[in-house]
């Protein structure tokens, strides 16, 4: 399942502060939802249990045919459907109390079509919970996005079709922190090698396997350093606040 860095695993540990971090938006939107709930990249399903006693009902998108099948099965009563989006095929005009889309946007090649689908099938009203990465934060070219955003640069991309936005940022507290340094420095002892800029100057898929490589070997040589750094992030490690320019993840609230 977990073919590559980019899904987080929850049984590694040295994936832990990553999924810890992924986890965390749930946590917070699990307080705001509710009604018909649409999630859009549900991926493994990692907040469908989270989110689920907040709605009455739970609709999951995501380009994985099998794995949609396999949430199927473990939650029958939900509706998954495997999608190449956008658009948003099959889901009608002003459908659904409220969007949650987590670190999605930023491998859309078409961000536009994806916020302007989104606002189609939200009811009047209705709110889209988004987040993505901070670029301002990202250590190294991530060849798995299409791009990554700026505070006022993802801002502005959602003004274009939603008429409000509140606009928040995920931090980490001292613990995160520390794992954070420790990522960089492990980070920039690979890419020191790379004297010609080739990260930035290469395709996107000729990058991937060796970002992959790279990247988990950086996290098993931090978990390796220091267990407990790893190890002992949570959720509640990490937190919301109204700085939405320097923090890891932006946590936008469009309303319809």
């Amino acid at each position: 399942m977990y073919k590559t860095t980019e899904i987080a695993s929850s049984e590694l540990v040295s994936d832990n502060p990553v999924h810890q971090r992924l986890l965390f938006p749930y946590i917070q939107a699990a307080q705001m939802v509710s009604g018909n709930l649409l999630e859009i990249g549900c991926g493994t399903g990692r907040g469908v249990a989270v989110l689920a006693p907040a709605v009455s009902n739970y609709t999951g998108v995501d380009k994985n045919e099998p794995l949609m099948q396999k949430l199927t099965k473990e939650y029958p009563s939900f509706t998954f459907i495997d999608m190449f989006l956008p658009p948003l095929k099959g889901l009608a005009d002003n459908t659904f109390d409220y969007i949650v889309t987590f670190q999605v946007i930023e491998h859309i090649e078409d961000d536009a079509a994806f916020i302007k689908e989104a606002y189609r099938v939200l009811k009047p009203g209705g709110k889209l919970i988004l987040t993505t990465v901070n670029r301002k934060y990202s250590l190294t070219r991530n060849p798995w996005h299409v791009r990554e955003y700026l505070a006022d640069e993802l801002k502005n991309l959602i003004l274009r079709f939603f008429p409000t936005i509140e606009t928040k940022g995920v931090h980490g507290n001292a613990k995160v922190m520390a794992y954070y340094e420790e990522n960089k420095r492990a980070v920039q002892k690979i890419t020191r090698f790379d004297i010609f800029n080739l990260q930035y100057r290469l395709p996107r898929w000729l990058l991937q396997v060796p970002y992959d490589i790279a990247n988990r070997m950086s996290r098993n040589l931090i978990q390796k350093n220091d267990n407990q750094l790893v190890s002992d992030i949570t959720w509640q490690d990490y937190f919301l606040n109204d700085d939405a320019e320097d923090c890891f993840d932006f946590f936008y609230i469009a309303t319809k």
